[in-house]
């Protein structure tokens, strides 16, 4: 049994020829992964880096473009604000003013129109007092003829008669006796 047991190797040690081609052949594997692969892993790794950090960075840029836009926005917006305030504002005070001016035009046409009217009235009751002087005259004449008993139709003596007896009504009138100027015919020379 000796001879197959030095023939037999120890199944927990490997032959020292396989240690030695295993490691030549581990060093040239960890050779070509060292001088050739390591670094496209690493140039990859950096690409991919590169690229994140480029994205941050774009991200950060675009964080404050954003911030600058937005505060550009919002100046614009106040600005708008102040500008639509001032439009109001200056609107308000221009209806204010045409608002002051239609009353003006409105006042002065009422008193337009009021004078217009005080002038005719005056107007009639100038025509209404001289067809009552005539007609209260004739009535006088045809009065004061019969009382006295003679004709007063000379138009001389009748319109000299009327024009006295008016003015004596007048002036009783214009003095307020206190009776409200109203005199009766009978009383006037008492």
């Amino acid at each position: 049994m000796s001879i197959l047991a030095a023939e037999s190797p120890n199944p927990l040690l490997p032959v020292v020829g396989e240690i030695i081609i295993g490691t030549i052949a581990f060093l040239v594997l960890l050779f070509v992964v060292w001088k050739f692969v390591a670094p496209q892993f690493e140039k990859a790794f950096q690409a991919r880096r590169a690229a994140i950090e480029g994205g941050i960075e774009r991200a950060e840029a675009m964080e404050v473009e954003a911030k600058a836009a937005l505060e550009q926005y919002r100046a614009q917006l106040a600005e708008a604000r102040n500008e639509s305030a001032q439009i109001r504002d200056a609107a308000r005070a221009e209806g204010q003013q045409i608002l002051e001016e239609l009353r003006a035009q409105a006042q002065e046409e009422s008193d337009r129109i009021r004078a217009r009217g005080e002038e005719q009235l005056a107007a009639q009751r100038q025509q209404i007092v001289h067809e009552l002087r005539g007609q209260i005259g004739a009535l006088a004449v045809d009065l004061a003829g019969r009382v006295v008993g003679e004709s007063l139709a000379e138009d001389a003596r009748r319109s000299g008669t009327v024009d006295r007896f008016l003015d004596e009504l007048d002036g009783m009138a214009a003095t307020g006796d206190g009776r409200g100027g109203a005199v009766p015919v009978g009383e006037s020379n008492r």
